[in-house]
Order: C-alpha cells, then sequence, then structure tokens
C-alpha cells in the first residue's frame, strides 16, 4: 500500500473516501476507519467526485449533516459515486440522502407526526446483514445514539429493513447485492457501544481490507516520498516547540540527512525553559543542523496594541514566515518550508460546502502564506491526527517524555493572554502554567489530560494579601481530555487539587490574585481561549 499527499496524485490502494455533509462528528468517522487499520480521507460533497477519482477508494462512508434533505438546495452526493460498483454506508443523513437520491422518500419528523429521536436508543435486529456479521443476531436489542429530525418514510428499490428502532423504523437499511448500508443512527460516536465494531466490519468485512495501515508503512511511505518530492535541494523546517514540528523535522532528516536545517524561533511566547529543551534535544540528540534565532522583541514589538485574536495570529503567522525567509537566505537558499501542519487544521480550515464560511479560527500551519514566498511546502503530517503523530514520534524513536507532551499551539502564550501581549504579562502567564504543570505531574495525571494550560485574563479583581488590598489580574485554569482535539471534555480535577494549585499561583505568582477554572467542553468552546 502507498499513501499520498492530500490533494497529490498517487493514490492509497487500500482506503475508504468520507463525504462530509457538514457533521460535526464527521471527524470522528475517519478516526473509527483508521482505527479499524485502514486509511481513510474526508472529503467536502462539493469535492466528493475528485477525491473519489484521486484516491480510488475501495469504500464510501457517507456523515451525518444539520441539513435537511426535504429542503430546496440542502446537500447530495455526487450521483456518480453509487454508479462506481464499490460498498457504501450512509449514517443519519447520509442514510437519507442515499435513499432519497436511489428512489426513496424522506420526510421531516413534524410531517410524519412523530417528531426526531435523539440521544439514546434501542434497537432490534429483525435480520441478517454484512454489517453485523459476528456482532448482532437477529432478535436482539442493542444501544445505539440517534440525532436526527427527519426520517426515511419509503427505502429505495433493493433495500430491506435489518433493523427497527421505536423512533425509526429504518433504523439499518441493506441493499446487500450492491453492498449499499444505511444507519439512522451514528456508529461512529462512543454513545454507540459498538459502533466503532460496526465501522470495522464494514470496512475490513464488507470492503474487505486488510487492515495493515501502521505507523511503521506511513514512514516507510513518507520517507520515500519526501525524497521524491525534494531531489537533491534544500529544506528549512520552522520548530514551533511542540511535538508535531518535532516529529515532521525528525521524519524530513531520515529522509534527507543534511539538506534539511530547522529553525527554532524563539518568539518569546514559549512556555518555561521550552526554548533550552528544544536546541538540547535537537543539537544533542539529533545532531540536526538547527539554526537558534532569538526573536522577542521582534514578536512582541508588532503585537504591541493588538488584541483581536485573528489580527495576532496573523501577525504571528506572517512574522514566522518572514523569518523563515530571512534564514533560508542566511544558509544558502531553500527551495522547501517544512511544517508540521495536522489534519485537524486541514479540516478546520476548509469549509465542507467548499464555499465561504464561518471562521472558528485561523491556523498559522495552514493557507494565509504570502504569495511573494519563494518556497514550496512539505508537510509530511498532513494526513494525521494528533495521536498518529505520537505514535510516529515513537516510531521514530524520540523520547517518551517529549512525544507525549501536551499540544502547544504555534502562537504560543499570545493566544492564552487574551487582550494585549506583554513581556511583562507573558512573565506572569509562564510561572503561573509551570505551578499548574508541576502539581499535575505531581498527581500523576499528566499523560491522562490531552492539553492543560493557563489563561492570564484582561480582568482585574478586588483581593487581600496579608493586611493589604490587592487589585492584580485572573488566572483561567483549563484541562480537557480528548482522543484528536475536534472534540474535548473538561478534565474532572477534585476539588482538593484545584484548591491547591490556586493556593501556590496566588502565592507565588505576583501579578495574580484569583483563579478560576474553565468548565466549557469542545463544542460549543474550543480548547484554546482564543
Amino acid at each position: 500500500m502507498s499513501a499520498h499527499t492530500l490533494g497529490g496524485e498517487s493514490a492509497v490502494s487500500d482506503s475508504i473516501l468520507i463525504v462530509d455533509f457538514g457533521s460535526q462528528v464527521t471527524q470522528l468517522i475517519a478516526r473509527r476507519v483508521r482505527e479499524a487499520g485502514v486509511y481513510s480521507e474526508i472529503a467536502p460533497f462539493t469535492q466528493a467526485e475528485a477525491a473519489f477519482h484521486r484516491m480510488r477508494p475501495k469504500g464510501i462512508i457517507l456523515s451525518g449533516s444539520p441539513a435537511s434533505v426535504p429542503e430546496d438546495g440542502s446537500p447530495r452526493a455526487p450521483q456518480m459515486l453509487f454508479e462506481a460498483g464499490v460498498p457504501i454506508l450512509g449514517i443519519c443523513y447520509g442514510q437519507q440522502v442515499m435513499s432519497h437520491q436511489l428512489g426513496g422518500e424522506v420526510k421531516p419528523g413534524h410531517e410524519t407526526g412523530e417528531g426526531g429521536e435523539f440521544g439514546r436508543a434501542f434497537l432490534t435486529v429483525t435480520a441478517e446483514c454484512a454489517l453485523f456479521n459476528g456482532l448482532w443476531d437477529v432478535g436482539e436489542r442493542h444501544q445505539v445514539w440517534m440525532s436526527h429530525g427527519d426520517k426515511v418514510t419509503q427505502f429505495a428499490p433493493g433495500f430491506e429493513i435489518v433493523a427497527t428502532s421505536d423512533g425509526a423504523p429504518f433504523a439499518v437499511i441493506a441493499d446487500e447485492a450492491r453492498k449499499f448500508y444505511g444507519t439512522q443512527f451514528h456508529p461512529e460516536v462512543v454513545h454507540t457501544p459498538d459502533g466503532a465494531r460496526l465501522i470495522a466490519n464494514f470496512v475490513r468485512h464488507v470492503c474487505g481490507l486488510k487492515g495493515d495501515w501502521t505507523m511503521a508503512e506511513f514512514r516507510q511511505t513518507k520517507i520515500a516520498e519526501i525524497r521524491a518530492q525534494v531531489g537533491d535541494k534544500r529544506v528549512i523546517c520552522g520548530l514551533s516547540g511542540g511535538v508535531d514540528s518535532a516529529v515532521a523535522a525528525v521524519l524530513i532528516h531520515e529522509a534527507i540527512g543534511d539538506q534539511l536545517t530547522c529553525v527554532f524561533v524563539d518568539h518569546g511566547l514559549m512556555r518555561m525553559n521550552e526554548a533550552e529543551q528544544v536546541v538540547t534535544l535537537f543539537r544533542d540528540h539529533y545532531n540536526i543542523p538547527l539554526v537558534h534565532v532569538e526573536a522577542e522583541a521582534l514578536f512582541l514589538g508588532g503585537l504591541a496594541g493588538l488584541t483581536d485574536p485573528e489580527a495576532k495570529r496573523k501577525f504571528i503567522g506572517k512574522t514566522f514566515i518572514d523569518v523563515f525567509e530571512a534564514e533560508a537566505k542566511k544558509v544558502g537558499g531553500a527551495d522547501f518550508l517544512a511544517q508540521g501542519t495536522l489534519y485537524p487544521d486541514v479540516i478546520e480550515s476548509v469549509s465542507f460546502t467548499g464555499g465561504p464560511s464561518v471562521t472558528i479560527k485561523s491556523h498559522h500551519n495552514v493557507g494565509g502564506l504570502p504569495e511573494r514566498m519563494n518556497m514550496q511546502l512539505v508537510e509530511p503530517l498532513r494526513e494525521l491526527f494528533k495521536d498518529e503523530v505520537r505514535d510516529l514520534g515513537r516510531e521514530l524513536g524520540l523520547p517518551d517524555a517529549f512525544v507525549g507532551r501536551h499540544p502547544f499551539p504555534g502562537p504560543g502564550l499570545a493566544i492564552r493572554i487574551p487582550g494585549e501581549v506583554t513581556k511583562e504579562r507573558c512573565d506572569i502567564l509562564r510561572k503561573a502554567d509551570a505551578v499548574y504543570l508541576e502539581e499535575i505531574r505531581n498527581a500523576g495525571l499528566y499523560d491522562a489530560i490531552w492539553q492543560a494550560f493557563a489563561v492570564l485574563l484582561p480582568v482585574k479583581t478586588v483581593g487581600v494579601m496579608g493586611d493589604g488590598r490587592t487589585y492584580d489580574s485572573v488566572c483561567a485554569l483549563r484541562a480537557v481530555t480528548s482522543t484528536d482535539g475536534m472534540t474535548a471534555d473538561v478534565f474532572p480535577f477534585d476539588a482538593g487539587f484545584l484548591t491547591r494549585v490556586a493556593t501556590r499561583i496566588v502565592n507565588e505568582v505576583k501579578g495574580i490574585n484569583r483563579v478560576v477554572y474553565d468548565y466549557t467542553s469542545k463544542p460549543p468552546g474550543t480548547i484554546e481561549w482564543e
């Protein structure tokens, strides 16, 4: 099997195409397919036909959607997908749109008089089905997770009902001859206990894929791709200090050796002692050519007066590129710029409709690069989720202590300081963050948490310390659990832990007199505050 660079010409021989209609959990479908050892890629429905021809997948999954099939202008799948001769699994809206496009009928819940079905439900298996192979038997009841207002009222020719629920008589439908299947429930979410196994059945049993997509194979494929893309040219890689850029750099160095030069831009927005750790790892452990650029004054000077989160991100991203270009010239020129862009970055930066959309936040690794930049991009991690990058890092021999570090945003502390960023505020936040992470490690909780950090709020409150009155800043603590950063739950610290951290921060960090804890999940919030 060979992997490919998204948007490139080569194809993955054993892959699944996921057609996105705008569901918030489409990324989870990709995760479940990859957990079954099969490569998957998401394409907006507007780009699905082109993606099919490029990927030549062995199966297709149609996602859910907030849209309604009966409404004019709602998304449709390219009709050619149903004529391509490959198995198809439609999930929720995917089931409905497949039924509609193949001659069935879908009606809004208010027209059927039954309303929708949301949350936990139980279905009954009424017939044998390849999806259920070795998992569910006729007559059994199983918990699933429903989230739909519309419903199929008449299935398309060739289909039969193989499972029903109280609110969805067409809970699972199947056309075994064409290997088309539709589930009204969401198998990709954890609230459907057997959902991951159902998706694994589809990709492995129905589509006939071996499930042999591994990081070892990805590593070898990517090394070959990097060599083919770069040839004998030079690459400059911007290290941010995080896991993503480090893994990208080590992978590229393995492919092309000293044709790679790493540039670590020390923008003064790192965590405590982080800059020194990065320099030590790359110079001492890997002997990778590294240029350490001390640019705190440049970045903080440019951030002065900026308060809008997007303006801060864009300034930092642009300045990174400016510094890269200057350093590339100093080291004798480079034809390629390497970045640690990940798949969630790509997904969050692209509208599923393929057109204008509301921007959640810009990613400095994706898009927005100045047209004047005279370097091509090398993004070897562009197809991977965060935990897959960690697996690749271990495969490459990076130390566990480094690979297991919590994610850290490219713009650094600038987006953990709402409002204006100054050196004084960075130093205050660095100290508070260091205390928080030290307590997390002391409690043995670091590896159980996806990401933990402190935020310095642009709010001052009255406090009392000793016999004096204080008027200082508020520090917010954030800690979440996640598998890929696309969704996140709050980490449930006990009150004693939070009290201990708050006491230490207020006592040890001058400038903070109050500490609060952020209980917001993602969605509706984002993990970072800006």
